[in-house]
């Protein structure tokens, strides 16, 4: 029981630390090739971030054990509203009036519903995964040209003033440093490809002995233990967002990995092998996820505060959700 609880724990630090190590090394090399900071942003730092949770899933599939998969992502999604909005709350209240993410909200929205039609048309295989990778595509495609027509009008302004704005804009990529060296590059990503792929095994290993030693089923597993790990990079980022009071970072980050969550994560494991989904996830989880994801509404489009109250509320829920699955 110690080992599969230490496999679980040691996968989980391979996979938060050389998961942070690959998006260093993957942002620093896209920058010294000469590619855009916002080419950069929309696709190695959304893909990298969320390489550990794609690992994961990848793995689970490969071993036997789909449901881990499923319930990895599905657990990752309610985990990161309710936890990963609502534990920063109590220490900062988050402002979401300025953040202007009514649009990625609705696509997020959008992305969970496609997810639980095609759950019912389970199990999700090959063409399922096609048409959520396709859902992905048409999100980053949207992104894309919108960030570039923001840019387009920023050239108005005054060309000390780009120049600052493109400055900001490589700050604020996550893990950049354009002073970076490039044998220290090379390593950054060296430990990523290595410690991801490790870390994943190490995770699936040990939570599948867990669900076969007491009993419990791998999606159960996979909603609690693997999902909460895997959302502590999302939970960091956010913490730390919240602190600076950059409420549209904290709700962004919350958002775009949901959506690549449903869409990118399952779209590529539904190409590997078939993801059943069990009555008890079609049935509760599923709609657990699409409640949370609801929630969000009147905090985005009303603009209400995500107080230390709301983030009781919101850590409660999921204390009753867990509690629920537990028994």
């Amino acid at each position: 029981m110690l080992h599969d609880f230490g496999l679980v724990a040691v996968g989980l630090l391979l996979l938060v630390f050389t998961g942070d190590a690959l998006v260093r090394g993957a942002v620093n090399l896209s920058l010294r090739l000469g590619i855009p900071p916002l080419i950069v942003g929309l696709t190695v730092v959304a893909f990298g971030t969320s390489a550990p949770e794609l690992l994961v899933s990848v793995q689970a599939v490969l071993l036997g054990a789909p449901g881990i998969a499923l319930g990895n992502v599905v657990g990752s999604n309610i985990a990161n509203i309710l936890l990963v909005m609502g534990i920063p709350a109590l220490i900062s209240a988050i402002h979401i009036r300025d953040a202007n993410c009514q649009k990625s909200y609705l696509m997020m929205i959008a992305a969970s519903v496609l997810f639980i039609v095609l759950a019912w048309f389970g199990p999700l295989i090959w063409w399922h995964g096609l048409i959520l990778l396709g859902g992905l595509a048409l999100m980053l495609s949207d992104n894309f040209h919108h960030a570039r027509n923001h840019r387009r009008d920023a050239r108005a302004a005054k060309a000390a003033a780009l120049q600052a704005a493109a400055g900001a804009e490589v700050a604020d990529l996550e893990g950049a440093d354009l002073s970076m060296p490039s044998w220290k590059i090379a390593v950054f990503i060296l430990i990523g490809l290595v410690g991801l792929p490790l870390g994943a095994d190490f995770l699936v290993d040990g939570a599948a002995s867990i669900a076969r030693t007491f009993g419990m089923s791998e999606e159960v597993i996979g909603l609690t233990l693997v999902a909460v790990g895997t959302s502590l990079p999302e939970l960091a980022a956010t913490t730390a967002a919240a602190f600076r009071r950059e409420a549209g970072m904290a709700v962004g980050n919350v958002i775009g990995s949901n959506m690549f969550n449903l869409l990118g994560i399952l779209g590529v494991t539904a190409l590997i092998g078939p993801l059943p989904f069990t009555p008890a996830m079609l049935h509760m989880d599923l709609w657990v996820m699409l409640a949370a994801a609801v929630a969000m509404a009147p905090f985005i489009y009303r603009g209400w505060a995500i107080t230390r109250g709301w983030g009781v509320v919101l850590i409660g829920c999921y204390a009753a959700y867990v509690a629920v699955l537990m028994g």
